[in-house]
C-alpha cells in the first residue's frame, strides 16, 4: 500500500470543447434583495461549435445573475443546447465576473471592454440522455468569457 507521501495525483489539463456564442435579451431588474442586485437576462439563442460538439442554443433559458455590492458579479445560467444531430443538452453554468469599477460601469453601458481589463470565468454541468453526449453527463469543464452588449462568448474546455 503507498503511503500518503509517495502519491502524487495526476495534473489535469484542458482540451477544447466548444466556443460558445450566447445571445442575450434585455435583463429584468429585480433591484436589491439584500444579498446584492438581482438581474434576469433571457437567453434567446445563440450557437456553439467544437470537435465534438456543435449545435444551437435554445431561447428560453437565462442568467439568474446577482450583483454584490463590490461589483462582483455572480454567474447562474441554465438553458438548453440542440446539436447538430439533434440531441437535447441542458447546461448550466456557475462563475464570476469582476474588475476595476470603472470597467464594470463601462460593461453596464453597454461598451466593448478589452476582456484582459476584467476576470470572468465559468464552470459547466450538462445533463442529457442521448447516448452520443453520454459522456457529457460525466464531464468536467472550464470556460472563460468575454460580455458583450447583447451577447456572452466564451470557449468552454475539458478538464482531461
Amino acid at each position: 500500500m503507498a503511503r500518503l507521501d509517495q502519491v502524487t495525483p495526476p495534473s489535469p489539463s484542458l482540451e477544447f470543447l466548444a466556443r460558445f456564442e450566447v445571445e442575450l435579451g434585455e435583463p429584468l431588474e429585480v433591484g436589491e434583495t439584500g444579498g446584492g442586485r438581482r438581474r434576469i437576462i433571457p437567453i434567446v439563442g445563440g450557437r456553439f461549435r467544437g470537435p465534438r460538439l456543435s449545435g444551437r442554443v435554445l431561447p428560453g433559458g437565462a442568467d439568474w445573475q446577482l450583483v454584490e455590492a463590490r461589483g462582483v458579479a455572480r454567474i447562474d445560467t441554465r438553458y438548453a443546447l440542440e446539436t447538430d444531430d439533434g440531441a437535447l443538452v441542458f447546461i448550466s453554468t456557475r462563475g464570476v465576473r469582476h474588475g476595476p469599477p470603472e470597467v464594470i460601469a463601462a460593461l453596464a453601458r453597454g461598451e466593448w471592454v478589452d476582456p484582459g481589463r476584467y476576470y470572468f470565468r465559468v464552470t459547466l454541468r450538462f445533463e442529457t440522455g442521448a447516448p452520443a453526449y453520454d459522456w457529457l453527463n460525466r464531464a468536467v469543464a472550464v470556460g472563460a468569457a468575454v460580455r458583450l452588449p447583447a451577447a456572452v462568448v466564451y470557449d468552454a474546455f475539458l478538464v482531461t
